[in-house]
């Protein structure tokens, strides 16, 4: 029996898009339980049935050889890789293991090219349910040892159904990606089935968590569900995506490039930014979708998981004073001061190493979840650029589609300057936050902890974009501009024209900072809400989601808007 690759991605299939190939890898699988009946054959499968409890014989070993998989050969190819089988992999994504399969006696109707002498069960991809932390989850699984994964018709469909359903029960749903692409005998047929995967992807946005586990190779059009679903998880060495494999690519261009870098793991999680997470190994990938899975509402219509709280609410965050400096030039890591307020110090942080200048995750506050955007001091002094706007209005999107309330911790001196941002589109990229914050209906805070100065200080939820409640400490810094920078522009003549000019710069930017940038300066306009001691934010922020949480703002009725591209 031909393995799948020498069946689906061959020669011409493998140039095309890039196959990995890798280094065999030994892994520990979870085994499926073998205690069942011996495997039926195909002459068997045909045999005449006698009786009803001969027939009920006859299908328990058609699903123990579906269960089985197409043989053990098959199997071992697949842990030479480092890959777990599908149905391994489900054992670990669901609670116990508790899996109810959906059309696993589905097989292709296609024939030529050999397809009508090969029709295993399931057509490469498992489909189902079952409990993720007691709530239902729906999943489908490419199994690449039937037709290396690769998509046709009946494929397809089982995928479509399986996100109908999905749809209709308002739960999640999960895509163990580990497939060749389109399966070349089938033709258009495969292409149209990946046309009404994309098209649920986009009618089911916004409405079911969608999550994307790249756990082997996503080539060509292929790769455009994964981008259109909500979260992308991806394993070191043993998955990648790219729309056009390293052959192509040196065909093309002349660039000499492996797989890996190309699109792996850590290229999508550090440059593209495909990638939402990136973890070592498939196991411990697994484990962190559940967790992801137990932060987020099944369906638009719910609040996000509440957990009885072992944190003390009216805990102090004294030690805050010491993590931020308060000169303004002065880095740190964002990070800490999340640790410090959320609960339990416990933060799942989204995109954590593509533009790295903002931090962007989810946490709880008192049991409740809660979105987090923060600009990150620590890099390019915590300024906003295109990928860092790019993702934090991504983030602020998605929380807003699932009722998740938002805090943003703001301390950024501005947008980052620079010829390739301002080619780049630095103003429509900039926008697109501005737009997904105007948008939101969720509580929203704002917390500034130093400076906020200029339009980047109005694009990080500022009260005037309709930030629910704006806090600050005494050690902001709200302005157009720095001190420095505003007494160079308003009080250049004058410093230019004296006899000594930096006694007079001096005094001005004393004279400008104490007169427009004092801490209490936007607190007396009513456009910060209160100025609070650092040791009290964690507790007055649990204060401020509770009140607000049953918060209703309902927009202006229309089709859709038109937000920044």
């Amino acid at each position: 029996m031909a393995t799948a690759h020498e069946v689906v991605a061959g020669r011409e299939f493998a140039v095309d898009v890039g196959l990995p190939e890798g280094e065999p890898a030994q892994v520990d699988a979870p085994r499926i339980p073998e205690s069942h009946p011996p495997i039926i054959s195909d002459k068997e499968l045909l045999a005449p049935v006698q009786d009803a409890r001969a027939a009920a014989a006859h299908l328990t070993r058609i699903r123990a050889r579906i269960q089985s998989g197409p043989s053990e050969r098959a199997t071992r190819q697949q842990h030479a890789k480092g890959k777990l089988t599908a149905r391994e992999r489900i054992l670990l994504l669901f609670d116990d293991g508790d899996f109810t399969e959906l059309q696993g006696l589905r097989r292709h109707r296609a024939s030529g090219f050999g397809l009508e002498s090969r029709r295993p069960y399931t057509d490469g991809v498992v489909t189902g349910w079952g409990p993720v932390h007691g709530r239902t989850v729906f999943v489908y699984a490419h199994d690449f040892r039937i037709f290396g994964g690769a998509l046709g018709e009946a494929h397809a469909e089982k995928i479509q159904k399986l996100m109908d359903m999905a749809a209709a029960a308002g739960a999640p749903v999960v895509g163990l990606c580990d497939g060749a692409g389109a399966r070349i005998q089938e033709g258009v047929s495969a292409l149209a089935g990946y046309g009404g995967i994309f098209q649920r992807n986009v009618r089911n946005s916004g409405v079911i968590p969608q999550i994307s586990v790249m756990l082997g190779p996503c080539a060509g059009g292929a790769a455009y569900s994964p981008a259109l679903t909500d979260f992308v998880f991806m394993v070191r060495g043993t998955s990648q995506m790219f729309i056009t494999g390293p052959d192509v690519v040196q065909a093309v261009t002349g660039e000499s490039i492996t797989q890996d870098a190309l699109g792996g793991a850590d290229a999508h999680a550090e440059k593209s930014g495909v990638a939402s997470f990136a973890y070592d190994d498939e196991a411990e990938c697994l484990e962190e979708v559940r967790y992801l899975l137990s932060l987020l509402p099944s369906n638009n219509r719910e609040l996000p998981p509440t957990l009885a709280c072992d944190d003390p609410e009216d805990r102090r965050t004294d030690a805050l004073v010491d993590i931020v400096p308060a000169d303004p030039r002065r880095s740190y890591d964002i990070r800490d001061v999340i640790g410090e307020i959320v609960d339990n110090g416990d933060f799942a942080e989204v995109h954590e190493q593509w533009a790295d200048n903002i931090v962007c995750g989810l946490a709880r506050f008192g049991g409740r979840v809660t979105g987090i955007v923060a600009n990150q001091p620590a890099r390019f002094a915590g300024a906003l650029d295109i990928a860092a706007s790019e993702k934090a209005a991504r983030f602020v999107t998605m929380c807003d589609a699932f009722n998740i309330p938002l805090v943003t911790l703001v301390d950024v001196p501005g947008f980052l300057p620079g010829v390739d941002q301002e080619h780049g589109g630095i103003i429509r990229h900039g926008a697109k936050l501005l737009y997904a914050y105007c948008n939101a209906t969720v509580p929203r805070i704002q917390v500034i902890l130093r400076k906020a100065y200029g339009g980047a200080y109005i694009v990080m939820d500022s009260q005037s974009i309709g930030a629910d409640l704006s806090l600050a400490w005494p050690t902001n810094e709200i302005a157009v501009m720095g001190a420095e920078g505003a007494a160079n522009v308003i009080f250049r003549r004058e410093i230019a024209a004296a006899a000594d000019p930096e006694q007079v710069r001096s005094a001005r930017i004393a004279e400008y900072r104490e007169q427009l940038m004092h801490p209490y300066y936007a607190a007396e306009r009513g456009l910060v809400d209160d100025v609070i001691e650092p040791g009290e934010t964690r507790e007055r922020l649990i204060g401020a989601l509770a009140a607000l949480q049953a918060k209703h703002a309902p927009l202006p009725s229309r089709k859709h808007g038109n937000q920044p591209q």
